[in-house]
């Protein structure tokens, strides 16, 4: 009975010198295991108290039940002390330094192509177009059939076509979008449709996927130098009021006549440099008519309404605006280019 009370004494004096320096909730939690789990000493002895008599058994089991509370109660005591401890300790290690400086957060920026892009359109619905959508898949009939490129047409060749199946593929311009509109819309109508367009081609100014932005003006009374009036002032916007522009005759299936159009050179003004190939002037779109044919696919009668077409390379404009030299940096995604912008 005395060594077991002795062994009381020593339990009770060793848990509660361990149970008031605990600084941490794990490490009192390790506590309770030692001292009132089911493997602890105290449970121990409480299992060997068959082996005394009735009476010293009633007295030592008051006795471990005594203590067995006294450990819980301190356990609950030093818990509470150490919330408060750990509460005080995270506000100390969370707390905010006013007076530190804020950590600078980058501004995001638009891509170069998308600010080009959103210029373009800002332009055009400003002269009172509107911005219509289709397709990035498409098929050869709004594709090629119905802007009058039949099937052997030596044009096709200028492609360099994606096709998915005979007659399914990725299109080449955003031409087939104007088609899609006058099918659905009498006249008047007057659109751009700007997007992504695919074509196998990749190198410093070509790259396979790449963006356009075509435009359509249908009516009555619609002439050549309504599209000569147009493209000069969307030039001159784009870029700057004394920007010159030169109209070349040239052929294209889906318009007669069909035009290009250079513009005096953004490098060097018009006076000769590399990037003209000294002749003052660069290529940035075509244009021309629409094609009576292609009214014939979408039953607008050409005696009544007459139009005009023009297609530009979103990317080639970019690189002039920006005299970026090579074409594959828009989608490479370097964050050291892009951050140019």
């Amino acid at each position: 009975m005395q060594e077991y009370i002795e062994k009381l004494n020593i339990i009770k004096e060793t848990a509660f010198r361990e149970i008031a320096e605990a600084q941490d909730s794990q490490t009192l939690e390790n506590l309770r295991v030692k001292y009132l789990g089911k493997k602890s000493e105290l449970s121990n002895i409480l299992k060997s108290v068959g082996n005394i008599s009735v009476e010293e058994r009633k007295t030592l089991g008051m006795t471990s039940n005594t203590l067995k509370n006294q450990i819980t109660e301190m356990l609950e005591q030093s818990k509470l002390r150490i919330i408060e401890m750990e509460k005080q300790r995270r506000f100390k290690s969370e707390a905010v330094d006013v007076t530190m400086p804020g950590l600078k957060i980058n501004d995001g920026r638009l891509h170069p192509l998308k600010k080009v892009m959103k210029e373009i359109e800002t332009i055009f619905l400003g002269f009172g177009f509107t911005i219509a959508d289709g397709p990035e898949i498409e098929t050869d009939y709004y594709n090629f059939e119905a802007l009058n490129i039949p099937a052997h047409h030596p044009a096709r060749d200028m492609h360099d076509t994606f096709y998915i199946t005979n007659n399914i593929l990725l299109r080449t311009h955003t031409s087939p979008v104007q088609v899609r509109v006058m099918e659905n819309q009498r006249p008047p109508v007057k659109i751009i449709a700007p997007g992504k367009v695919y074509r196998r081609d990749s190198d410093v100014s070509h790259i396979p996927m790449f963006h356009q932005v075509e435009g359509l003006w249908v009516d009555k009374g619609i002439t050549f130098a309504h599209l000569q009036y147009i493209l000069t002032e969307f030039m001159q916007k784009l870029f700057y009021k004394s920007i010159k522009l030169r109209f070349r005759p040239s052929f294209f299936p889906f318009t007669e006549p069909s035009t290009e159009v250079d513009i005096s050179c953004v490098i060097c003004g018009g006076s000769g440099c590399r990037v003209c190939k000294n002749t003052g002037w660069l290529e940035v779109l075509g244009a021309g008519m629409v094609d009576p044919e292609v009214f014939k696919f979408v039953d607008y009668d050409p005696e009544i309404y007459t139009g005009f077409a023009f297609g530009l390379g979103v990317d080639r404009i970019a690189m002039l605006k920006y005299k970026i030299n090579d074409l594959r940096l828009f989608p490479e995604n370097d964050i050291r280019f892009l951050r140019q912008f």
